[in-house]
């Protein structure tokens, strides 16, 4: 039988650089307030945490965007700090000011008290939902399962909360560097097994948010974040359901790092704004695909403008194998969702 490329098969095919009928495209946080369907679901469930660990609400806001867009994938609902929450300490989420620890890390002491989480039980209700969602969408489009990664992990777990510049966890990795890779092998110890079980689940594509390493200069980012990326891609490739699962890092604010982020081992890199698909598919060659890398502001303008920046984006990677179309960050709340379907559209070439 003929290898036949379609929309649920041309996001796999272009992480592994094989040809594909047209560029397929997802949207980070395509799951999100922008749609009024999830703002419904969100009000249903009564608070972000019962949305995100009630595996059919979860299975739900994961297919709300694939039902009404013609995206080439979904992305499990869930949210980053699973896994220091399932270490014990203490998520949760304050209205207007986001994802609180009530029991950060503040010494070398906290760090030996933490282990790593067995994903089927203390993290069973985000596997019970990727077994779900893979079962729901039968086969329409690929599910991305996803982790954050060690470093940015470790920025929530020692600050307890969101920052500007994260001077704490900056502090604790200059006068602690010992506790800090304790702390960091921890994670990515905790982030391999739980996208391995993910893959066992039924995750079709995996994907490591390194939210905050840009804001590392080159030398420490190579040392308390790529370090611990690459270990995560190669403990996958050791595990028997995760080794052929294709891996995305997207590492937000990293451009002066593309070459070291390239060798992680991970299949595809995720590239912001910030830098010019062309200039990095030079700098990388064709070790990896990227994936990316529109503004999320051009949502806000008009459909014309939309049509005429996928266009640029098309334009700037060329006609070479490997891309998957995406925002360079997460898609904001404000966005219409008439212009996302403008988007979809418009790379698709429809």
């Amino acid at each position: 039988m003929a290898d036949v490329c379609n929309r649920s098969n041309r996001f796999l095919r272009a992480l592994r650089r094989q040809p594909v009928d047209a560029t397929p495209v997802w949207i980070m946080r395509q799951a999100g307030r922008y749609l009024p369907e999830y703002r419904a679901t969100r009000e249903r469930a009564g608070s972000f945490l019962a949305l995100a660990q009630t595996p059919e609400l979860a299975c739900e806001v994961t297919l709300q965007p694939v039902e009404r867009f013609e995206l080439d994938a979904a992305i499990l609902f869930s949210d980053i700090l699973t896994v220091p929450d399932a270490m014990g300490l203490g998520l949760h989420f304050v209205e207007g000011e986001g994802p609180k620890f009530r029991r950060p890390i503040r010494s070398a002491a906290d760090v030996t008290k933490l282990g790593v989480p067995d994903p089927e039980s203390s993290l069973r209700y985000v596997m019970d939902a990727v077994r779900l969602i893979r079962h729901e969408l039968r086969g329409r489009v690929p599910l991305i399962g996803f982790a954050g990664s060690p470093w940015t992990l470790a920025c929530y777990m020692i600050e307890g909360e969101g920052s500007r510049d994260f001077a704490r966890v900056k502090a604790f990795a200059l006068n602690e560097p010992a506790a800090m890779h304790k702390l960091l092998d921890t994670n990515a110890r905790a982030v391999a097994a739980y996208l391995a079980a993910q893959a066992a689940a039924g995750a079709q594509a995996l994907m490591v948010f390194d939210s905050w390493g840009g804001m590392l200069a080159p030398a420490m980012f190579e040392e308390f974040s790529a370090r611990y990326l690459a270990r995560i891609a190669a403990s996958l490739r050791e595990d028997m359901h995760a080794r052929d699962v294709p891996l995305i890092v997207f590492s937000k604010g990293a451009n002066a790092s593309l070459e070291t982020l390239a060798d992680t081992g991970c299949e595809a890199l995720g590239v912001d704004w910030t830098i010019t698909l062309d200039t990095a598919r030079r700098r990388v060659g064709d070790r990896v695909t990227l994936q990316g890398n529109l503004d999320p502001a051009t949502l806000l303008a008009s459909p014309k403008v939309i049509r005429r920046e996928v266009q640029r984006v098309l334009d700037d990677f060329g006609p070479h194998p490997g891309h998957v179309f995406n925002l360079g960050h997460g898609i904001t709340p404000d966005v219409d969702p008439e212009h996302v379907a403008v988007l979809v559209d418009a790379v698709h070439g429809v």
